[in-house]
């Protein structure tokens, strides 16, 4: 297994990757988020530039799960291989729920919390992030996996926007299951402190210091009254912690489905780990612990089964911080030559669609739906460009081959390309004589902004991509996602919550 690598972006199936890569005790704190088994498509939202339609959606990834051969396959190493008490647990579940869609999700996450209890450090902490519909059956696993003393709390994360119904109460929380390997863990209640409530006063002022010494903040209330909240370090919080979900505007909104708030891993990470320390997400999607590990001192692993989730945070750490794949971190499991390159179109399952994701991400074109419609229809992905000052905004098309290739696909996606801008084609396989003829008798693109020709339509090898050729074609500087927040290590203070 070798030696632990941290600052590191891994992409495959986190069971395999914690086999593979992560050793025995070695984790101070783990957080994940992982589907809920909801039974939902969740699509993440790209931005459209000014006078080229409205936003397009690709699917992230689908929350619903099948009891198929890997389902059963995975149930039976349980049972076989794993702790008994376990094993009894996931026995008398399929039992009373069947082999179904729920015991499919349960006994997908039971093998992988296994694991995670190998790597976590007897210090160490687990956070699992869940919605109401699957707490109580994985608090069921949870007690099993580390032991019932070991549960720490079930903390209520609610918030007020969306859950709302007009045949049910309003759903507006989520549950983070909070367990330890051991008792004697790190918690860092100081930490995320929250400022004292004293009662209600009847004097004026917003801050000052009291006959202690003790800075405080009075705040008045809808009477007229004031309440004192002391800013020292406080209580530690309770376990219902009112966050707000992220707003539509917020700055450090992405277009991730479920992307949690900054301030809600902050108050985990602080109260869970120290500087240094080593925290894992394994179901990271857009990175959001990760960012707070970065911002917060800490070391970080993530883990996701997409490239579009891979990508996503790549741009992510860039915009936050700077941080460049390759020099302050590594991505380890995309390809990084063509044998790798072949592997990945010929995995399983939707190994086209991660092929198409990552040979897409070479040239930092945005990636269209599955399902395409009318002129869009056969293309892959785009890229937006602007050509003349104050003008709408052009479009380069992009069509990716992992497979076999025929001039036709040049000839249909110069067709398309007639009614955009430019074409460009992304294929694994070397292209024939008759295909490069076709490329060139195209013509080209004349920018007017730039004075300068391109060729109308390109072909582009994954060996030649892999080794640093670019897309020949005007500068673009339009974003299709938004650009997170820049943010530093030094902006890792200690973050103060105030209580409802």
């Amino acid at each position: 297994m070798g030696e632990l690598k941290t600052d590191v972006l891994y992409y495959g199936d986190n069971l395999e990757i914690l086999r593979k890569h992560i050793p025995d005790n070695s984790i101070d704190l783990i957080y994940l988020d992982p589907p809920f088994s909801s039974k939902r498509d969740y699509n993440i939202i790209f931005k459209e530039p000014m006078g080229k339609g409205p936003e397009a959606q690709i699917k992230a990834f689908e929350d619903t799960w099948h009891w198929d051969r890997s389902a059963e396959d995975t149930y039976q190493d349980i049972i076989l291989n794993g702790p008994p008490k376990v094993g009894k647990l996931i026995s008398a579940m399929c039992d009373g729920i069947g082999r179904n869609d729920v015991m499919a999700y349960l006994v997908m996450m039971t093998i992988r919390l296994i694991e995670l209890r190998r790597v976590l450090k007897d210090s160490g902490s687990l956070y699992l992030h869940c919605d109401p519909t699957a707490s109580h059956y994985l608090k069921l696993v949870l007690d099993q996996v580390f032991g019932a003393a070991n549960f720490q709390n079930e903390i209520i994360w609610h918030y007020t926007v969306g859950g709302k119904s007009k045949k049910r109460f309003a759903r507006k929380h989520d549950v983070i299951l909070f367990y330890t390997k051991a008792q004697d863990y790190t918690f860092n209640g100081k930490a995320v402190g929250v400022p004292r409530k004293t009662g209600v006063h009847s004097f004026g002022g917003k801050i000052g210091v009291d006959e202690h010494g003790r800075p405080y903040q009075d705040k008045r209330t809808k009477e007229g009254k004031y309440y004192r909240y002391y800013l020292d370090e406080g209580k530690i919080p309770e376990d219902v912690w009112l966050i707000e979900s992220i707003q539509s505007q917020a700055k450090e909104r992405l277009s991730w489905p479920t992307q949690k708030p900054e301030s809600l891993l902050e108050r985990i990470i602080l109260a869970s780990s120290n500087e240094g320390d080593v925290v894992l997400d394994p179901f990271c999607g857009c990175g959001t612990a990760l960012v707070a590990a970065q911002k917060l001192n800490r070391r970080w692993i993530g883990i996701d089964i997409t490239h579009l989730a891979i990508n996503v945070m790549k741009k992510r750490l860039w915009d936050s911080f700077g941080l460049k794949a390759g020099i302050d971190y590594q991505v380890i499991g995309e390809p990084k030559d063509f044998a790798s390159a072949c592997a990945l179109a010929q995995s399983e399952p939707n190994g086209r669609y991660q092929f198409q994701w990552w040979a897409l991400s070479l040239i930092g074109a945005k990636p269209l739906g599955e399902k395409k419609k009318g002129a869009d229809k056969g293309i892959d992905g785009v890229i937006d460009f602007i050509d003349e000052h104050g003008g709408k905004a052009k479009r380069t098309v992009v069509q990716v081959k992992s497979g076999h290739t025929h001039v036709k696909d040049i000839r249909e996606l110069r067709s398309i390309a007639e009614q955009n801008d430019m074409g460009i084609f992304i294929t694994l396989a070397s292209p024939t004589k008759d295909m490069q003829t076709e490329a060139v008798s195209a013509g080209y693109y004349h920018s007017a902004l730039y004075g300068k020709d391109f060729p109308k339509i390109q072909i582009l090898t994954i060996e030649e991509l892999l080794q640093g050729k670019k897309v020949d074609m005007p500068p673009t500087s339009i974003e299709f996602m938004p650009r997170a927040p820049k943010l530093s290590k030094e902006e890792g203070e200690q973050i103060a919550l105030e209580d409802a």
